[in-house]
């Protein structure tokens, strides 16, 4: 016996409701003829009479008593499964989990979610903060919609955006030596002094050490390894040494002189990208908050 479709099972319940096939019918927007058509392949399917068909109209015979109200069970059912799927999918649409880099999450995106909430206020929002290796994971898993990372390369697995560009400086405290150079750095001294760093993995790391590759460097061992932006920030504020932070960072300890940039020979720039799940085409918020972030 296969399943009878839902369609059949409203209109029988109808007919026990409104009294009358012809009025299920109009209910139910379905001319009379064809409506009589459908309760008939019914009882067909499930062998039994559910209508007591005569000249002055139609009822529900005992079975078909029985089996409208087994089908009043049935749709109930169905419609609350119906009415669930509608709301968990429109809480998946104003839904949005996002990973960034802690350069970005602490300096850009505040505003781009500020902007977001203003243009859709009924979205919801988680933002997970990690360094640019945990955020592509984060998005090649399915665990975030949208990443920002700092990384100069973006790894396999996911799709990107340019979004803007970042400049990464050499700080150091005030008493530092290097605060009373008069001349520009140079990359080998760079590369030869041990720095306060970020753990490996994370985009301002990645870019200093390509870029001491690149002129042919290779740096020595870090003086600190921390794993914050905020951590080599306040090390390097409290006098502990030398460390290579974006400008986003430090702009206004550099403003305040709480530490000094240092001029050094080498191209410290790098861009910062979103990226998402290769192969996925980003939509509703995810896609909103990308254009904010590129138009910003």
């Amino acid at each position: 016996m296969t399943a009878p479709d839902t369609e059949s099972l409203r209109l029988l319940v109808l007919v026990g409701d409104l009294g009358s096939l012809g009025a299920a019918a109009a209910e139910l927007r379905v001319s009379q003829p064809s409506a009589s058509k459908r309760l008939s392949s019914l009882e067909r399917q499930l062998g039994l009479t559910l209508l007591e068909r005569t000249r002055q109209g139609c009822t529900l015979t005992p079975a078909g008593a029985m089996v409208r109200d087994w089908s009043g069970q049935v749709l109930t059912h169905l419609d609350g499964l119906l009415d669930g799927a509608r709301a968990l999918r429109a809480r998946h649409e104003v839904h949005l989990r996002v990973a960034a880099s802690m350069t970005v999450a602490d300096y850009l995106a505040p505003a781009w979610i500020s902007t977001l909430r203003t243009t859709l206020p009924e979205a919801h929002l988680e933002l997970d903060v990690g360094n640019s290796v945990s955020v592509c994971d984060r998005v090649r898993h399915g665990q975030c919609d949208l990443g920002f990372i700092e990384t100069p390369s973006v790894p396999e697995g996911v799709s990107r955006r340019y979004v803007t560009g970042d400049r990464m400086v050499v700080v150091v405290p005030p008493e530092h030596p290097w605060a009373q150079l008069r001349r520009s750095l140079s990359v080998t001294e760079l590369a030869a002094t041990p720095l306060i760093v970020r753990e490996r993995g994370s985009g301002t790391r990645e870019t200093l050490y390509q870029a001491l590759s690149y002129r042919g460097s290779d740096p020595v061992a870090p003086l600190l390894e921390l794993h914050s932006t905020t951590a080599v920030r306040n090390s390097v504020v409290a006098g502990a040494g030398p460390a290579v932070l974006s400008v986003l960072a430090v702009a206004t300890d550099l403003a305040e002189a709480r530490m000094v940039e240092v001029d050094v020979d080498l191209d410290l720039r790098r861009p910062l990208h979103a990226v998402w799940r290769a192969g996925h085409r980003l939509t509703g918020p995810a896609a909103a908050l990308l254009a904010i972030a590129v138009r910003s």
